[in-house]
């Protein structure tokens, strides 16, 4: 008996960690992204891609974006040093769509909708840690007012909101 169960444990053991990858084969999709996520992004627009626009910055914005699991998102969003406008967008009004692929690389498009001015970003993304982390880099900006893309080396990361009971 003991024999038949020690068998049976190290079965287990070995078959534990194959059925779990089994499970993750299957890999991502639109569902693997839903709920907030937390997000932090920095942008740099170097002085080789000016091309006659204003000198280099860095831009820092923090926010939160509420993914459906079904492909559409919105986004809320605080870009530092906004002494001049209200301190986040205001709600409902950046809204997206977003495509994950099996391998659990994705895109997604997200439009500021700025009053009178428009204002695209389109993203592309890596998801890790189950779901829980995005990374993300900026692969087109259209800013609010801007009659087509600039120049930027953007990235970010997003980070599952969720109690301590849900990590």
């Amino acid at each position: 008996m003991k024999r038949w169960l020690a068998k049976t444990a190290l079965l287990a053991a070995i078959a534990f960690p194959a059925l779990s990858g089994a499970a993750w084969a299957d890999g991502c999709s639109n569902a693997t992204l839903n709920g907030e996520y937390a997000f932090g992004i920095t942008a740099y627009t170097p002085p080789s891609l000016q091309n006659g626009l204003p000198p280099p910055q860095t831009e820092v914005v923090a926010g939160i974006k509420v993914f459906d699991g079904q492909g559409t998102l919105t986004q809320r969003d605080y870009q530092g040093d906004n002494i001049t406008g209200p301190d986040f967008a205001p709600p409902g009004q950046e809204t997206g769509t977003y495509t994950v692929d099996s391998d659990c690389t994705g895109s997604m498009e997200i439009n500021l909708n700025v009053p009178g001015m428009g204002g695209v970003i389109d993203i592309k993304f890596v998801i890790s840690n189950g779901g829980r982390h995005i990374h993300e880099v900026v692969s087109q900006f259209t800013p609010p007012g801007a009659s087509g893309p600039v120049p930027t080396q953007t990235s970010g990361d997003d980070w599952k909101v969720a109690s301590a009971q849900d990590q």
